[in-house]
Parts: structure tokens; C-alpha cells; sequence
């Protein structure tokens, strides 16, 4: 998706987000606590169905409920084995809701949504594995989640789509209601949207009509913040994986935890490796799916602490990619006129590159590489704040498919001679050094690129020197079209400091 001509300028204000858009305070979004999502490219969003389970809305735990009477439905008709391929296209697959702008997207709003291998994977599961969902003892209540806890086929990002599939009603109905409310005529329209209500009678799906928000041909749907998370569901494979031991003996049963016990060794070689373990944990889960009652349960019994948690991760999201990515985007308006950009391409990233590291280094951007005092090592949050800075530009900006010798992150041009390759690492990254190397000269003669520049991230004093090293080693220290960006957090200000100077400013 090309950002050039998407976003633009308005009163000397940057139009990323949809308040800036629609031309609606933020304040009202916050009002009505919906999330102020950028029309750019996905946020790393997500709605957990647990805070649709554990909420004290009577319309959120209603949510729920439909979510696992639709399951219970397709559990019956699985054990029945009344599914073929084509109900399963009609009953298991769904495009992704990409009008919510919440995902993983590298580019623009667009993933790929539930096809056919998802289908066959959640109907496995549902008639085997688990074929008494719905009529749980341990729990106090089902969850779609506990179908991507064993095998492979459903993740973290099939549930979230499942979940905003199986709740796009209401999704349409909020943002509705907040259009009708709150923007002008202009920016409504009226659509009509495919799957909104599933039928029981005719056990087929309906569509129905919205005058919703809409925006480069398509509509826009707003979602509450209070059921969404980042990073993981609350009820995820890698906590179960982690915490195997402590829900193995905390089994009530002392026979169960014996037989547990002997077959989980069993399944370990004689000198086991953290991969051997992982393996031999879900192979024990599959053997013993009771631990998975267990562990949901413990869950539910912790559920006050995925609302906060979920609610820390919302707001820190927040902060960077609407409040200091908006304040990032403005101070590179006004330090910089890019409305008439003197120079060409590689001028232009560059600066976008330099007030990146600033923001990172200094106005307490680093934040977002952190949860929990750990560091969450992803060169895609690095390349969502580098993408929500170009606005008001004469360039095109494209982050680049892999070509056949590897993907180059962005593309800046100016027409056919002026291109610029703009490329993010981890200093983690063991192929950093080859890379660096050979990859940006492939890129350039691949793409007939003049510049290019390359940006490396790094998280503590030991990675940096690592970097120096391969530099030294290339003779590439202190090159020009390197940039070092320094994410440590025992460097920094604290901080409540670092956002509180930065919001103030």
C-alpha cells in the first residue's frame, strides 16, 4: 500500500489517525473509550476473548456467550460428521476484518483472514481433542482459546480474527452509533457487509446494511479498548508451556499427577534440550488434556490481572503510536518543511531516521521495545513508527516483498532514478553481519536503488559492542548510511520522566 497521497495535510495538523480524519477530537474517542486507530497500517492490537469472559458488561459477557454457542454448533455438527469441505468454507472461514486497523500487517490494513487450513485444523480439534466443549467440569466456563493450546493450525492471530468475525455485529453497531453521533454526513456512507448474524434456522450467515465511517473506498470500524491486549491472549500456548510444571502439581488427583509425571519423563531424551522439553510438554498435554482444564481454570481464577495487564499494554501502545508518534510526526514537520523538500530521497530518510533515534534514545520511545523490564525484540515496531512518520511527502513509500535474495523494509522513490532502500535489524540478528556485507548492495542493484540506509537496533551494552565488532571487521565504522539506535534501559531516564518531559513539550 503506497502512503503517498493518504495521508495529508490540513491546517498545518498531520492526518494519521482517525480523530485527525474524521475531524473528531480525540477527547470524544476517549469518551466513548474507543481506540484512535491510524489510517497508515495496523496497530499490533488485538481482541482477547477472555476480557469478553471475564468482563462486568452484561453486553461483553453476552459476546461470549454467542462466540460459544456458535462453537458448541460447529462441535456438533463436527462429532456428527456432518462436515464436508464446503461447509466448512461456509461455516469456518472468514475474511479478516481489516477495517479495524488492529494486527500484524507489514503493510497497509490487508492480512489473509481463515481459510481452508484453519477450517480443518479448528474442526480437528473440536472432534477429537476436545469434543466435550461446551460441557466442561473443571472451568467455569468454555473458551475458544483452549483450541490452539495443543496442536498446530490455530495461533494467536486466528483467534483474534475468529473472535472479531464472530462479534462484527456489534463492532458495527458501536461504530454505528458513534458516526451518527458525532461525524458529519460527508464522511458517512451506507454499506452493505457480508457475515454479520448467524442464522440457527437456516444455519447460514446474513448480511445487513450500516452507515458507517469511510475512508479510500472502504468503511472504518471503531472497537473498545477495554477488550483489547497485545501481544498475547491472556489464555496463550507459551504460559502453558511455561508453567507445566507448577499446573502438574497442583493437580488434585495424586494418581493423575503420578501418571503425568512418569509420562512427561518418558517423553524426555537422556540430556534434554529446551526444544526437546517444549516437545515433550505437548505431547503430554496431548496426552493428558485435563492439565488444560486446570490450567484455564487457574486462569479464570487470575482474570482481574489480564484486564490490567491488557490495559498497560493498550496504553503503552497508545502513547507511542498515536500520542508520540503524532508529536514525532509534528516536530519533524515543523524542524523540516517537507512540503517543499530540497534534495531528494535520501535526505528525506534520513531525517525521518534521525528524529526516529532521538525519539527512541531520548523522549522515552524505547519503551515500546519493553514489557514487563523484558525487551520484545521486533523489527516490525521499529518499522511501524519509521511508517507513521511519512506524511505530506512528494515520495512514494513502499515496504518492499521479498524479491528472491530477501526483503528490503522500505523503498523511497522519486520517480526512476531517485530510490532509497531504508532496512531495520536486530543487533540479535545472527545473520547480521552477512547482511550487512551483501544485502544492501544486492538490493541496490536489484532495484536500481542509488542510496540506502541501514538501522540497527540494539537492547543492552554487550549487543552494542558486538555491532562495533562486525563493523570494525567490515571496515564500516562510523559509515554515513549506518545508523546505531540505542534501546538499552539502563541508560535511560525513568520512565514516568521520560513521558511526562515529552508530553509537556
Amino acid at each position: 500500500m503506497d502512503v503517498k497521497g493518504l495521508i495529508m495535510k490540513q491546517k498545518d495538523e498531520i492526518i494519521i489517525h482517525f480523530s485527525d480524519y474524521f475531524s473528531v477530537s480525540a477527547d470524544v474517542l476517549e469518551d466513548v473509550g474507543a481506540f484512535n486507530i491510524s489510517l497508515i497500517n495496523d496497530i499490533p492490537l488485538f481482541i482477547d476473548p477472555f476480557l469478553l469472559f471475564n468482563s462486568k458488561y452484561p453486553t461483553y459477557k453476552q459476546l461470549h456467550d454467542n462466540i460459544i454457542k456458535y462453537l458448541r454448533f460447529l462441535r456438533q455438527k463436527s462429532v456428527a460428521g456432518m462436515v464436508n469441505d464446503g461447509l466448512l468454507s461456509l461455516w469456518y472461514t472468514f475474511p479478516e476484518v481489516r477495517q479495524t486497523w488492529f494486527g500484524f500487517s507489514q503493510a497497509g490494513n490487508k492480512g489473509s483472514g481463515l481459510g481452508m487450513d484453519f477450517a480443518r485444523a479448528l474442526n480437528r480439534n473440536l472432534n477429537t481433542i476436545f469434543s466435550n466443549f461446551g460441557n466442561e467440569k473443571v472451568t467455569r466456563g468454555s473458551h475458544l482459546e483452549k483450541l490452539c493450546l495443543i496442536r498446530e493450525g490455530v495461533g494467536r492471530d486466528n483467534i483474534s480474527d475468529f473472535t472479531t468475525n464472530l462479534i462484527k455485529e456489534f463492532l458495527l453497531e458501536y461504530t454505528q452509533s458513534f458516526a451518527g453521533e458525532h461525524l458529519r454526513p460527508e464522511f458517512r456512507r451506507q454499506f452493505t457487509i457480508e457475515k454479520v448474524r448467524f442464522n440457527y434456522d437456516t444455519e447460514s450467515w446474513e448480511s445487513d446494511s450500516f452507515e458507517l465511517p469511510h475512508y479510500d473506498g472502504d468503511y472504518v470500524l471503531l472497537s473498545p479498548k477495554n477488550i483489547l491486549t497485545r501481544d498475547d491472549i491472556w489464555i496463550n500456548k507459551d504460559d502453558i508451556i511455561r508453567d507445566f510444571e507448577m499446573i502438574a502439581v497442583a493437580l488434585p488427583n495424586e494418581q493423575l499427577r503420578a501418571q503425568v509425571n512418569n509420562y512427561f519423563l518418558k517423553m524426555l531424551p537422556e540430556k534434554p534440550t529446551a526444544k526437546d522439553k517444549r516437545s515433550a510438554i505437548s505431547t503430554t498435554l496431548l496426552a493428558f488434556p485435563q492439565l488444560i482444564e486446570y490450567y484455564i481454570r487457574y486462569k479464570e481464577d487470575n482474570g482481574d490481572e489480564a484486564k490490567t495487564i491488557s490495559e498497560e499494554r493498550v496504553f503503552e501502545t497508545e502513547q507511542i503510536f498515536v500520542e508520540l508518534a503524532r508529536q514525532l510526526s509534528n516536530n519533524l514537520l515543523q524542524s523540516t518543511n517537507f512540503y517543499a523538500v530540497p534534495g531528494n530521497t535520501i535526505i528525506e530518510a534520513r531525517a525521518r531516521v534521525d528524529y526516529l533515534k532521538d525519539f527512541v534514545e531520548y523522549k522515552g520511545g524505547f519503551r515500546l521495545f519493553y514489557f514487563d523490564g523484558q525487551p520484545i525484540k521486533r523489527e516490525s515496531d521499529l518499522q511501524l513508527l519509521f511508517r507513521l512518520t511519512w506524511f505530506g511527502t512528494p515520495s512514494d513509500v513502499s515496504q518492499e516483498a521479498n524479491n528472491g535474495r530477501g526483503p528490503a523494509d522500505f523503498k523511497i522513490s522519486r520517480g526512476a532514478f531517485d530510490k532509497t532502500i531504508v532496512e531495520f535489524k536486530l543487533a540479535s540478528n545472527p545473520q547480521l553481519k552477512r547482511n550487512l556485507a551483501n544485502q544492501v548492495e544486492i538490493y541496490k542493484r536489484a532495484s536500481d536503488a542509488g542510496n540506502s540506509l541501514k538501522v540497527i537496533l540494539f537492547f543492552s551494552k554487550e549487543e552494542r559492542e558486538h555491532v562495533q565488532n562486525i563493523l570494525d571487521e567490515l571496515d564500516l565504522r562510523n559509515h554515513k548510511d549506518i545508523v546505531l539506535i540505542d534501546a538499552r534501559d539502563d541508560n535511560k531516564p525513568s520512565a514516568s520522566k521520560a513521558f511526562s518531559v515529552e508530553l509537556e513539550d
